[in-house]
């Protein structure tokens, strides 16, 4: 028997580092163990697929079982690792579906676990007809009763990017919908100002918000399923269905029981490598914590971007190779209903917490030439860092075509740039495209502004 490898979870971390690694060393013994009914899929467009937007569900699916194998790798679907073994070097695994049970031995473990759902310890949480929304399955079991046809009220408790994009799922198919969300504004990574424009375009749609206020317990009907969302403030709120969208926590329970390292953040625990600093064992994906390059901080960012950067990372040094994973700045992007919304870098509370000193500057314009058909609002923020007016963070709210200038920001603050230098930079202009003056830059020149101004307080 060769070097065996041995992957839990095949998803984006767990099948980029299995494929990664075999394709490197073809002699490599791969085994890649999944739970699920699908590996190397996209958990960001479940909530399109509900909705109808994605026909099928193979279309979110990049790459199947029979592909995983032809490429070498001896996929166990539907199989659980239960325990790890680091001094036998093996993991304990379960058949979901068939009851068995068995050993594997390992000489390299990568623990590309993910991601669960928040559950708040509040009564009725785990009735029947609470979902959460992270992997395929649970996007099949919800998609299923939806279509069942006896759905007419959803509550969605949490109004982050998932809860928000699965509400716009919900209310297209014509349901209506709810959000209670503990925050004064939804998406709460988002600065104040922001958030209340999304708040805005949110209800725009017709979706109820009820915010400032958390959820106390879920009514329990007669027949076991929920059917109400009580709130703190005593509210309650009536619901066929109910769908958690507190966001997510790094999945690291075999990890603690295996003694392997879990960080500050409560994820495990890696270097630039990707390795756990146990000989051999390795992790990547929503179940590691990474260094955030602005605020030096160890932060858990669960985004397919990075999970298949960091499976990419770690196959390729299993496989020989060497690569680092340089960090995240906390760039993301979300479309909620008719609207966009997007941000990179630190927001000012995070700022704050960092310790930097900063200004802000704010623009609103049009996507397009003010006068060219089809121009719609966009507002861009800038955060810019006191007196070097080096760009910290920015967020961008608008209707179609505004949120993808982030990417640009986002090099920006990658690579250390002033508002200065942004404020010039050459970017394309026609009317169909932006104003002759893109609100990116605009905002920038705001920030500069803002900068000068502060330093001649001083």
């Amino acid at each position: 028997m060769g070097r065996r490898v041995v992957v839990i979870g095949g998803d984006a971390a767990g099948g980029s580092a299995a494929s990664q690694a075999k394709k490197r060393q073809p002699d490599l013994d791969v085994v890649m163990f999944e739970r699920g009914r699908a590996t190397s899929y996209s958990a960001c467009g479940i909530p399109y697929w509900i909705s109808g937007a994605v026909e099928t569900e193979s279309s979110l699916v990049a790459r199947t079982p029979a592909q995983h194998r032809a490429a070498g790798i001896d996929v166990r679907m539907r199989t659980e690792v239960v325990g790890i073994d680091l001094d036998r070097r093996v993991v304990r695994w379960r058949g979901l579906e068939d009851g068995g049970e068995g050993t594997e031995p390992f000489d390299d473990l990568v623990y590309a676990t993910g991601s669960v759902p928040m559950r708040p310890p509040v009564p009725g949480i785990d009735a029947a007809g609470v979902y959460g929304v992270q992997v395929l399955d649970d996007g099949a079991a919800l998609r299923t009763e939806l279509d069942d046809g006896s759905v007419r009220r959803v509550v969605v408790v949490g109004g982050g990017y998932i809860g928000l994009e699965i509400a716009e799922a919900c209310r297209v198919r014509g349901l209506e919908v709810t959000v209670v969300d503990l925050s004064a504004t939804p998406v709460g990574t988002f600065d104040p100002d922001v958030g209340a424009t999304i708040a805005d375009a949110v209800r725009a749609e017709g979706i109820e918000l009820v915010l400032s206020d958390g959820v106390a317990a879920i009514e329990v009907g007669s027949d076991g399923r929920a059917c109400a969302v009580v709130t703190a403030s005593g509210r309650e709120l009536p619901a066929d269905l109910v769908v958690l969208g507190l966001g997510v926590r790094p999945n690291v329970q075999l990890a603690r029981e295996a003694g392997i390292p879990i960080g500050t953040s409560g994820g495990v625990a890696v270097d630039a490598r990707m390795r756990t600093g146990i000989d051999g064992v390795w992790a990547a994906g929503d179940c590691v914590e990474s260094w955030h390059r602005l605020s030096g901080q160890r932060v858990v960012v669960a985004l397919g971007t990075h999970a298949n950067k960091q499976g990419r990372v770690a196959g390729i040094n299993i496989g020989g190779g060497y690569a680092t994973f340089p960090g995240v700045i906390g760039t993301a992007i979300t479309k909620i209903c008719d609207w966009e919304a997007a941000r990179t870098g630190l927001s000012s509370t995070e700022a704050e917490a960092a310790g930097y000193s900063f200004v802000t500057a704010w623009v609103d314009s049009t996507t397009k030439a003010g006068y060219f058909p089809g121009a719609s609002p966009i507002r861009v923020k800038m955060i810019a860092e006191r007196r070097s007016g080096r760009l910290l963070g920015a967020q961008i709210v608008g209707r179609e075509g505004a949120a993808k200038r982030i990417d640009a920001l986002a090099i920006c603050i990658w690579n250390e740039m002033g508002v200065d230098e942004i404020l010039s930079l050459d970017l394309s202009y026609a009317p169909p495209f932006a104003p002759v003056w893109d609100p990116v830059l605009i905002a920038a020149r705001k920030a500069f502004e803002a900068v000068e101004a502060d330093v001649r307080k001083l």
